[in-house]
């Protein structure tokens, strides 16, 4: 498979955040849109507040909670401003107060000398950083763009890839017909939202459409309904579609399991040989759940081999053991 493009998205605007969180702003100095935000992780005030800054990341958000405000009432008017303005001479891109908290005019008076935006949630100061975090984490997350189409099949997340004209977005409107869900046709956007998970969504420009030769451009969400599509969908198997050669041996038993790497991170992977008379979509659908089963352990090529009394080719009986044999 070809990457055509690989980026990581570098920033995200502090308007997007505003736009998908209830915050209220306190003190905005600046277009929201203006404030990037370079990194998922969230700085938290701590031992920061006595001036121990040698670890402070400047890029990170700052979050002020309760426990924070609380020794901040302890302190003087001057030890206030000055143990602030030790934060924001770094420039960090916004605080966010929780539990709707206003700052002390002490705080608010340093960020308008360092220009730094306050906005506020009435949220605990452990949920807005889960859902801050969770939210950079798919924003900020590498990504790369590769040719195909993505599917819900069975609840398991196909990437259908293949050559030019072999057959993807006839096979995806098969299976839209039958039930299942389209998230991208010709171009997947796939993010790596954790060291073992990957997220595929469709480019905004291009987004529920799908390109059928001979008949053009369609619109899946119009012609087949709402419920047939999605917007992201985790990728649990590449399945490559090619047209069928006569001297290639494909995999007939399935005692041995193919991967592809996509972003650092193994995938499942299978090639699925195109020819007149195959039923692509009941094929593909058969994948879905034999994929699905294999995840929780169970392998037919394993239990056949076992019933004929014989030994097994593939991975390690430990690898493959059936959750229904114990």
């Amino acid at each position: 498979m070809v990457v055509t493009k690989i980026m990581s998205s570098s920033s995200v605007k502090l308007s997007d955040i505003l736009r998908e969180f209830t915050f209220s702003e306190i003190f905005m100095p600046k277009d929201p849109s203006e404030v990037k935000i370079l990194t998922k992780d969230i700085n938290r005030m701590g031992l920061e507040l006595i001036g121990s800054l040698e670890f402070f990341n400047p890029n990170r958000i700052l979050i002020m909670g309760q426990s924070e405000n609380s020794y901040i009432s302890t302190l003087s008017s001057e030890e206030i401003y000055q143990s602030m303005d030790a934060f924001f001479s770094l420039y960090p891109p916004v605080l966010i107060t929780t539990r709707g908290i206003t700052p002390v005019s002490e705080i608010i008076n340093c960020a308008k000398t360092h220009s730094i935006p306050i906005i506020c949630s009435k949220e605990s100061t452990s949920d807005v950083i889960s859902e801050l975090v969770s939210f950079l984490n798919i924003q900020l997350a590498p990504r790369i763009t590769r040719p195909g189409g993505l599917l819900n099949v069975h609840g398991e997340g196909i990437l259908l890839v293949g050559e030019s004209g072999v057959g993807k977005s006839e096979t995806a409107i098969e299976l839209l017909k039958r039930g299942h869900k389209l998230v991208s046709d010709d171009l997947v956007e796939i993010r790596k939202i954790s060291k073992n998970s990957l997220i595929g969504s469709a480019p905004e420009n291009i987004r529920h459409f799908i390109e059928v030769r001979g008949i053009g451009i369609i619109n899946a969400r119009r012609i087949f309904g709402i419920g047939a599509v999605k917007l992201s969908e985790k990728i649990d198997m590449v399945i490559n579609l090619e047209a069928w050669k006569n001297n290639k041996a494909y995999n007939r038993m399935g005692t041995t399991v193919q991967y592809t790497e996509i972003l650092d991170i193994k995938v499942p992977f299978i090639t699925i040989p195109v020819k007149p008379g195959r039923n692509l979509a009941i094929i593909i659908e058969v994948a879905a759940m034999n994929n699905r089963q294999r995840k929780m352990g169970y392998n037919a090529a394993r239990e056949l081999f076992i019933t004929l009394g014989m030994e097994y080719p593939g991975s390690s009986p430990e690898m493959e053991k059936c959750i229904w044999d114990i």
